[in-house]
């Protein structure tokens, strides 16, 4: 498994920041209508800025890690069969060029790009920019998690405090998840302080590895989506795991994802949802 020195964490980081700068920043509240498309949903969108960034990261990624698998979103929108490639890769990174599209689309500022090194079929390391603030959230495999400001500094990480069910604040996207599975969930949100979704992973990933939120229910399994906050979570002190017990793996692409602070609040979460 490869290891992730602070040179390439460095470096990495900096690859992201040029993409931002380069593709992102300048499209930010300047996009026009024929720079926006649909792709699965009228909701789901992709932007120039998705396109362009992926392609300059993913180009830097290349070079930096010889041999690299890249997994890109939008590459993936454009042919499914690149996704089966994450399984078996020695080395893969997994780009999510703008999370959080629909925000960046309609000129709202949350969102962030999302970069995981997976080895092994496992993630040695979780990468959060958030280009128009210039800060990081990291995390290696065994090193914690951290904020890093747009200066540089660090501040260690660390998930909300166990809490009884009634007073947690959580993530459910209650809109996602088949009709069946909405009709069962709504009236247990009930059951919880406060729920809402803010449709990108990026900041809701933060939110749970700050402390500011205890707990999120995914409806699906995209790795640009999980397999770094999933990371940086863990290293924050949080659990994570599928709603039927299993461990969460990057190239999974069925079932529910659950995070909470610890293994105990993930069984209480779970048991107050009741979601198989």
């Amino acid at each position: 498994m490869k290891v992730i020195g602070d040179d390439l964490l460095a470096g990495l980081m900096a690859d992201m920041r040029h993409a931002a700068e380069a593709e992102i920043l300048p499209r930010f509240r300047a996009i026009t209508a024929d720079a926006v498309r649909a792709k699965t949903a009228l909701d789901d969108l992709v932007t120039d800025a998705d396109i362009g960034a992926e392609r300059v990261l993913s180009e830097r990624l290349g070079e930096r890690l010889r041999g690299v698998t890249i997994i890109g979103e939008e590459a993936v929108s454009g042919d499914a069969s690149i996704l089966s490639r994450l399984e078996k890769a020695e080395l893969a990174a997994v780009i999510d060029p703008v999370d959080g599209t629909w925000h960046f689309a309609h000129g709202s500022p949350m969102f962030g790009s999302i970069l995981a090194i997976v080895s092994g079929g496992e993630t040695i390391a979780g990468l959060i920019h958030y280009p128009l603030s210039g800060d990081f959230l990291v995390a290696r495999r065994g090193g914690g998690a951290w904020h890093l400001a747009a200066d540089g500094t660090p501040t260690r990480l660390s998930v909300a405090a166990p809490t009884p069910v009634g007073e947690m604040h959580g993530f459910i996207p209650l809109h996602m998840f088949a009709p069946d599975l909405q009709a069962k969930l709504a009236p247990r949100v009930t059951r919880f302080h406060r729920t809402t979704t803010w449709r990108c992973s990026a900041w809701e990933y933060r939110m749970l590895a700050t402390g500011a939120m205890s707990f999120c229910l995914n409806e699906g399994l995209k790795p640009w989506d999980h397999a770094a906050g999933v990371l940086i979570h863990a290293e924050a002190g949080g659990h994570a795991a599928i709603m039927s017990g299993e461990a969460y793996q990057p190239a999974m692409t069925t079932g529910h994802l659950l995070a909470a602070p610890d293994a105990a609040s993930w069984m209480a979460v779970r048991d107050a949802l009741l979601v198989a």
